[in-house]
């Protein structure tokens, strides 16, 4: 293939990283989605980005519901690809999109999946806090339920972050956002006790760091871990099926909602960009009230 092809790439890469700020997570999606675009233009003997067309597009596009993926999957790869070729005539390496007039299939509307509070209890009792990785998992449980970050943020939550007078966690979120979520008291003496205790016995001489959840070496703890951790929890409560950290997000949002809390601030505390994507919690509320009214009311 044409080293331009491969410096295209680089090149979009790099100002993802620096224009766009995105994930190191979402820029692997997209590396990925865009080499896999690159294999099939190779054994269409395309060479050049420029020879690229909608017919081509079109082609691709059949390739992958041929080997069935998910709505969701295809459109994402279209997005992908269009924002690069979006890029690519905006650095005129080539002049048109080809993927402008490709559309994005139309994904069904799947409200997010919540724990309710009786659950959520189930899962908070099965740490056992006896054990120094049981007051890391429940100070872990406590402050996700409790703020609704996602994981990638409680991975890096770092001791400074955390203002104990306060009840506050400094939060760094997507596009390097910051915000501020207060905690309850629950997850407060939750992170007192682990911070005070069960960190410094897993914190070693040879890797000191200050980040706040560590595994069982003393490293930081990853977001594959935590799935790992709350994984087994859900193993180890009486609760059926899998367990996912948004999980947690959506019952911290479902919940505050319910319970009459602002829309516009729920939107803050979860650091949506638009509300548009905290709406979708409105339909879930709905849900979890009827549901709540059928099991509790005597004559429902």
């Amino acid at each position: 293939m044409d080293q331009n092809v491969n410096n295209s790439l680089k090149m979009f890469i790099e100002y993802l990283q620096i224009e766009k700020n995105y994930s190191q997570y979402t820029i692997e999606y997209y590396q990925q989605d865009i080499n896999e675009f690159f294999l099939f233009i190779n054994e269409q003997a395309i060479d050049n980005l420029q020879d690229v067309e909608y017919s081509d597009v079109r082609i691709y596009l059949t390739k992958l519901y041929e080997r069935r993926f998910a709505r969701k999957t295809v459109a994402r790869k279209i997005s992908c690809l269009r924002s690069f070729f979006k890029f690519l005539v905006r650095e005129k390496i080539v002049t048109e999109n080809p993927f402008a007039l490709a559309s994005i299939p139309r994904l069904e509307k799947k409200l997010p999946e919540f724990f309710y509070e009786e659950e959520l209890n189930e899962l908070f009792n099965a740490c056992e806090t006896e054990t120094i990785l049981g007051q890391r998992n429940k100070a872990l449980l406590e402050l996700l339920y409790a703020t609704g970050m996602r994981v990638g943020e409680c991975s890096n939550i770092q001791l400074n972050d955390i203002d104990m007078y306060l009840s506050t966690v400094l939060v760094h979120g997507k596009g390097n956002k910051q915000r501020y979520i207060p905690f309850g008291s629950f997850a407060q003496d939750a992170l007192e006790y682990y911070i005070n205790n069960g960190r410094r016995s897993l914190l070693t001489k040879e890797a000191p760091n200050d980040y706040v959840f560590l595994n069982s070496r003393g490293r930081p703890l990853t977001p594959r871990g935590i799935r790992h951790i709350l994984s087994k929890l859900i193993e180890r409560s009486s609760l059926n099926g899998k367990i996912h950290p948004h999980m947690l997000r959506h019952s911290f949002a479902t919940h505050l909602l319910a319970n009459g809390a602002d829309m516009r601030t729920v939107q803050e505390l979860l650091g949506h960009a638009f509300l548009s994507s905290t709406q979708v919690y409105t339909h879930v509320t709905s849900e979890y009230l009827r549901n709540s009214y059928l099991a509790h009311h005597p004559r429902a």
